[in-house]
């Protein structure tokens, strides 16, 4: 099963089990609040807990703690941002020479800075990811 959260992940199990949040609740001995607040991604159970929680959802241990969290969702969308943002000023600098030199309007040394910039930027996109 595929989820990106683990709170989604926890909500998902629990209605293909037919469960509301207080009987998932009173079968691992804390509050439906409790519940509420670990689908929600506010908190998550006390690792104690959690083979118990695999076991109800019949998931083993390692499948229900690989969820995502909210951070590292974020964090990805944040480097798909500025990789996006860095293509744009490099396209942008290499559109921006051309026209400039149409136009005659730059000189060499400009331009070959204006495309550095614009190398350099598309380099930092393929640079390899930090994997955690």
């Amino acid at each position: 099963m595929e989820k990106e959260t683990f709170g989604s992940m926890v909500a998902a199990l629990r209605k293909e089990k037919g469960m509301t949040q207080l009987q998932l609740a009173e079968k691992m001995g804390v509050t439906d609040k409790a519940v509420s607040k670990w689908e929600r991604d506010l908190s998550f159970p006390d690792v104690n807990s959690i083979p118990k929680l695999a076991e109800l959802f019949n998931v083993t241990v390692d499948e229900l703690i690989q969820a995502k969290s909210k951070e590292d969702i974020a964090e990805k969308k944040v480097s798909k941002l500025v990789s996006l943002a860095l293509k744009g000023i490099a396209l942008a600098m290499g559109i921006a020479v051309s026209i400039l030199s149409f136009m005659n309007e730059i000189d060499a040394k400009a331009a070959v800075t204006l495309l550095g910039i614009g190398l350099a930027c598309l380099a930092i996109t393929q640079l390899p990811k930090e994997e955690k």
